[in-house]
């Protein structure tokens, strides 16, 4: 590609086909709704929630939606995944592995109960998912997979060494499927966000100490909204990023610089 090739294009998605898992709540919702603003229709698997605040999201910028119901964990899910989305919109040219929990608890209380979901959600999903898609993207000779990293790739991660340990593995396996599959013009990168004011970080942001404790740690000084992160995933998913690859981007308004 020679440098007066390049016009805006380059970051639409039109007529592409992504899955967004967990795309129906949360950082999802704000992936799914980023996609189809580019012109790619949505399918986002998810263990539970409404669809329908998303669906009216993205069905209004003009591409389809589709949801399916379905837990990853469970056997053969990731492939039902896939084929699902092959047979509903034709093909499978963007994930977002995007599903993921967090339970907390002290070290001497975090066992098995509390590390076996984490990890089965958190990594083994992502993984699975990809490994069935990669067939298909190897043969049309394209593809984007996206990967929910977190600042707790980087840090240790108090309360919830599971979490800590799954994004840790998120970024490895990042770099390990990248190393393999950019020969086949597929590329695999992943988003780790920072303090973000969503749901799960209301607690914490209502403490007027634990919220300033955080903001002192940001440059910004601010939490994320989630539409920080709609610019990113649009990025990864698009021909723009074509030579971007088994790179982590940080979405965290400064945070590990300080």
């Amino acid at each position: 590609m020679h440098i007066t090739d390049f016009n805006m294009d380059f970051f639409s998605l039109k007529g592409k086909n992504a899955i967004v898992t967990g795309g129906n709540s949360g950082l999802g919702t704000a992936f799914s709704l980023a996609l189809a603003k580019a012109g790619a229709n949505v399918m986002a698997p998810s263990f539970s929630g409404s669809d329908e605040e998303v669906r009216s999201l993205v069905e209004a910028e003009g591409v389809r939606f589709e949801f399916l119901e379905i837990d990853l964990v469970q056997p053969k899910a990731p492939k039902k995944v896939i084929d699902e989305c092959i047979s509903r919109l034709g093909s499978v040219d963007i994930i977002v592995n995007s599903a993921g929990i967090c339970n907390l608890a002290t070290v001497e209380e975090f066992g098995r109960e509390q590390w076996d979901p984490m990890i089965a959600i958190n990594l083994t999903a992502a993984f699975e998912l990809s490994f069935e898609a990669v067939p298909h993207m190897i043969a049309q000779k394209s593809g984007k997979i996206i990967n929910i990293a977190s600042m707790f790739s980087f840090l240790g991660g108090q309360w919830s060494p599971a979490y800590a340990a799954t994004k840790h593995a998120i970024v490895g396996f990042t770099k390990a499927y990248c190393d393999e599959l950019a020969q086949h013009n597929i590329q695999v990168n992943a988003i780790a966000p920072g303090y973000f004011a969503t749901a799960i970080t209301e607690a914490t942001r209502n403490d007027p100490k634990r919220n300033q404790t955080v903001l002192d740690h940001i440059p910004a000084n601010r939490w994320g909204d989630v539409a920080d992160l709609m610019g990113p995933v649009v990025f990864l998913a698009s021909p723009a990023s074509d030579y971007v690859n088994g790179y982590t981007v940080a979405v965290d308004g400064g945070y590990l610089v300080r």
